[in-house]
């Protein structure tokens, strides 16, 4: 039999079993007829409707949004300085 290394589990490990063992009792008690969770379909849907607006608007505009043509030829000119210093050649 093998031996646990507890020691050395990383903590994304230790959380994504957690959120495996909160999901199987959830589901769990979901079977039972038991709504551990004091949501609606209603509430449940609000949510991920503002989620995705919300992360959509933050992706959308944490990124450059280059509209002008001035802005465009910027990003034209630091592709090319990006490039040349991954290269070595830009100093």
């Amino acid at each position: 039999m093998k031996k646990f290394n507890f020691k050395n589990v990383n903590v994304s490990t230790w959380v994504r079993t957690a959120l495996l063992a909160v999901a199987l009792i959830n589901q769990l008690l979901a079977m039972l007829g038991i709504s551990p969770l004091p949501f609606d379909d209603d509430m449940v849907e609000q949510f991920v409707t503002f989620t995705f607006t919300a992360v959509t608007a933050i992706i959308a505009f944490w990124k450059n949004q280059s509209f002008t043509k001035a802005a465009q030829a910027s990003d034209v000119q630091m592709k090319m300085v990006k490039t040349k210093g991954k290269q070595g050649d830009y100093k």
